[in-house]
């Protein structure tokens, strides 16, 4: 076997998507507390890494273009009122907008979400794999999420389940 394959086998599946909002995952490290990202969180990973997006929400709650949360260890479970499971962590570090900006610390990952306004990556260059493992260095000492004991109804929302967006209006 060669060392490229045994390499390869030591990186983590790390899931990086832009956000909308803050609150998913919450303070206690749940995410898909909202609900948010529905089946994406039932892909294949073992770390996320949440950035802030570049629309009039994430700007107007201080966390656009930031790192805003990162977890490692993925633990997942399925609820019934969920559309995905939840997610804790071993290790999980909230920011919100206390995050460095993203281009401060992976520039050419940074290039890549928000030239091409991607929402979900999943494969990465070798030169983004290299950032996204040193981004994931920066929450390895942080301590897990809470223990999922019971989780709170889902409240009826607007569509990207946040509290800065009114609710949805019921039809008569």
């Amino acid at each position: 076997m060669d060392s490229g394959a045994a390499g390869e086998r030591d990186l983590v599946r790390t899931l990086v998507y832009k956000r909308t909002h803050k609150g998913d995952p919450d303070k206690r490290g749940w995410f898909g507390i909202e609900d948010c990202m529905k089946r994406v969180r039932g892909y294949e990973f073992d770390a996320v890494i949440g950035v802030g997006g570049v629309s009039r929400q994430p700007r107007h709650q201080g966390i656009a273009k930031k790192i805003n949360w990162i977890g490692l260890g993925a633990r997942k479970k399925s609820y019934r009122d969920r559309k995905g499971p939840v997610v804790t962590f071993d290790h999980f570090r909230l920011y919100e907008e206390r995050g460095k900006k993203l281009r401060e610390k992976a520039r050419t990952l940074a290039r890549h979400i928000y030239s091409r306004n991607v929402r979900v990556l999943l494969k990465f260059t070798p030169a983004e794999e290299k950032e996204v493992q040193q981004i994931l260095r920066m929450a390895r000492s942080a301590p897990p999420s809470a223990r999922v004991m019971r989780l709170p109804r889902l409240r009826k929302r607007a569509r990207c389940g946040c509290d800065y967006c009114p609710p949805t209006k019921k039809k008569t």
